[in-house]
């Protein structure tokens, strides 16, 4: 008897961690396996799931029946679950990632301007938690190497504060030029939107470069 209300309180949870979580269907193709008796074929899925929090993950199933494939994928991606930096409702500078065929390149932008993406990388963005973004998709447009070429340059991303540190300079001077112009303005800046503000790689790269670098 107490194992079964065990049983049921753990599938409550279960289904209330579910209903949390943003899950998304990429992609379904059917796909084939050659055998002695001729080919067999099956549906491979790919499925995102993340918490719009900045923990996002991926995962592929495989089955004969497609619910079959889309379960196998979710349970996948939940086990595979990742948190990356973030920086505000941006990301902290842009970065460029590659996954087989795809080539995927990140660039903060400032807020208002909205997730400017497509296909796979749209959904990773957005199940992370990524409102202000521009992207660009370059080479395979494969929905899975996409996804996956995505997910890789998210895990290249440090937080502004470690940055600061490596660098030997204050986060205020890693600001982007959206954040420098408010503070030019006589904007004061509160701790919690200095510390999520996203870093300016132009500005980190170079010492002249100021806000037409930037922009």
């Amino acid at each position: 008897m107490a194992d079964n209300r065990r049983e049921r309180r753990e599938r409550r949870d279960r289904d209330e961690e579910r209903e949390e979580l943003d899950e998304r269907v990429v992609d379904i193709k059917r796909v084939a396996k050659v055998i002695k008796g001729g080919r067999r074929f099956a549906f491979r899925t790919v499925v995102i799931v993340g918490d719009n929090k900045g923990t996002i993950g991926i995962g592929v199933g495989k089955a004969r029946a497609v619910p079959d494939s889309i379960r196998k994928a979710s349970e996948r991606a939940r086990q595979n679950m990742v948190t990356v930096a973030l920086a505000g409702s941006t990301i902290p500078f842009q970065v460029t990632a590659r996954y087989g065929g795809a080539k995927v390149f990140l660039k903060p932008a400032s807020p208002g301007t909205g997730v400017i993406a497509g296909g796979g990388v749209r959904a990773v963005l957005e199940a992370v938690g990524i409102s202000d973004i521009l992207t660009k998709s370059q080479g395979s447009p494969n929905l899975l190497n996409v996804t996956m070429a995505t997910l890789a340059a998210l895990q290249q991303l440090r937080s502004p504060q470690d940055i600061a540190a490596m660098r030997g300079k204050p986060v205020e001077e890693l600001l982007p030029f959206w954040q420098r112009r408010k503070k030019k303005d006589g904007l004061v800046l509160d701790d919690g939107e200095a510390e999520s503000a996203p870093v300016t790689e132009a500005v980190a790269s170079t010492d002249d470069g100021g806000e037409d670098g930037d922009e």
